[in-house]
């Protein structure tokens, strides 16, 4: 009975009832299970509903009054998220980099900015894990894992963002410490966190010259910058980490001397499939709210989803929505490989997801119309909170460079 020219069906109603079909498909696509195993969609269901139950409800509370969500955390630790892919001899739940993504992508449709920090947490307890001695990891693993203790990834400086190998944080040698001096800009949980990964310079200029060490608080000569204020990511404090003649021992560097850049990037592509994974919980999030919202919202005498403009975007989104999850979950299963191509594929991953689930945010806000501009609601949230994926774990400017450098080079 849809066929053209069929005299039961006016134009309007195949309207409504493609309307009603693209709405209903979206439901099905919504639930991000497709291709996952029986297990993996278990610890799926575990992290949506910690993120329906315990995340959702205070996200605008956090975000309002800049609460670190301490016990949150930690609840979330008591089911495995604290050290994701960190071994289980030191605490960690050992699953893998898909896993690790699918529970990232579910957490954040509760909370972004707490999913985030807790992705960076994780990434400096592998990188503990996977570079560090048996003693180190015996440490630290264990209080990062149940979220005892929390950790910062220090890397970026107030004059080396994206060139992070000209870094001039010093680190010299005096008998069994090294005596750090320098600042680190724009550290996720510095000054509420207790472990903080820090790339300082052992050697001569460029990255053959830096070194990966662990400072706890509360060693003399570590301090701290003002809080800063943000834009989104409000429920983690963001601060300065400054070394003045700080005295770190020489037990406490991952790897050898000259190893630390290489121990950061590694870190970084897991960091940067992580934050695309956040980007997605967003996204997943904000079609939800916009197709909720168009079911809902009535202009001129008839409901937004009966608009066909609106159809036709909200099918976008979805599209953009599966094409980028696709990507990072390809992504996550290349590193997990140790494959040829995984550094690229993190960047590319990296890239879309962050810009197009970016995008996805933002046109859900404007669906939303004068409303979608209220704190009360909660899209605009999610597009504050994912703007700075575009930047952070290597700018998107930086993934270009990684992508088409590996294209040019290319045998």
């Amino acid at each position: 009975s849809l066929q053209a020219g069929c005299p039961v069906f006016s134009d309007r109603h195949l309207c409504t009832l493609l309307s009603l079909y693209v709405l209903c498909a979206l439901c099905s696509l919504l639930t991000a299970a497709h291709g996952l195993t029986d297990e993996q969609k278990e610890f799926q269901k575990v992290a949506f509903d910690f993120a329906a139950n315990e995340m959702a409800p205070h996200m605008a509370e956090w975000d309002q009054k800049e609460i670190f969500p301490v016990e949150t955390m930690r609840k979330a630790a008591q089911l495995g998220f604290g050290g994701i892919y960190v071994q289980p001899d030191v605490g960690g739940s050992g699953l893998s980099r898909l896993d690790t993504s699918v529970i990232f992508e579910a957490l954040s449709t509760g909370c972004v900015s707490t999913t985030a920090y807790i992705s960076i947490h994780n990434m400096c307890a592998w990188m503990i894990d996977t570079f560090g001695n048996n003693e180190q990891r015996e440490k630290f693993c264990p209080d990062l894992c149940s979220m005892e203790k929390f950790a910062s990834y220090c890397l970026t400086e107030p004059g080396s963002g994206s060139d992070a190998a000209s870094l001039l944080t010093s680190a010299q040698r005096k008998g069994d410490h090294y005596i750090l001096n320098g600042s680190k800009a724009f550290i996720s949980g510095g000054g509420d966190t207790d472990v903080y990964v820090v790339m300082c310079r052992t050697g001569s200029k460029g990255p053959k010259g830096i070194s990966c060490v662990v400072v706890e608080k509360g060693t003399p000569g570590l301090s701290f910058g003002k809080k800063e204020q943000k834009v989104g990511w409000n429920s983690q404090p963001t601060r300065a980490v400054i070394f003045e003649d700080c005295a770190v021992p020489v037990t406490n560097r991952l790897g050898e001397e000259g190893q630390g850049f290489s121990i950061a990037m590694k870190g970084l592509n897991g960091g940067r499939i992580n934050i695309a994974s956040c980007s997605l919980g967003a996204a997943h999030a904000c079609v939800q709210l916009a197709r909720d919202h168009l079911l809902v919202r009535k202009q001129f005498g008839e409901t937004l989803s009966n608009n066909q403009f609106l159809q036709f975007k909200l099918a976008e989104m979805a599209t953009k929505l599966v094409a980028s999850r696709l990507l990072v979950r390809e992504a996550a299963t290349a590193l997990q490989e140790n494959r040829s191509d995984a550094v690229s594929l993190c960047s590319m991953a990296k890239l879309f997801a962050t810009d197009e689930c970016f995008n996805i945010c933002n046109q859900a806000l404007q669906m939303h119309g004068g409303y979608g501009y209220l704190k009360d609601y909660a899209v605009q949230q999610f597009v504050r909170d994912i703007r700075v994926h575009q930047i952070l774990e290597g700018t998107n400017e930086v993934m270009r460079m990684i992508i088409s450098r590996n294209l040019l080079t290319e045998s």
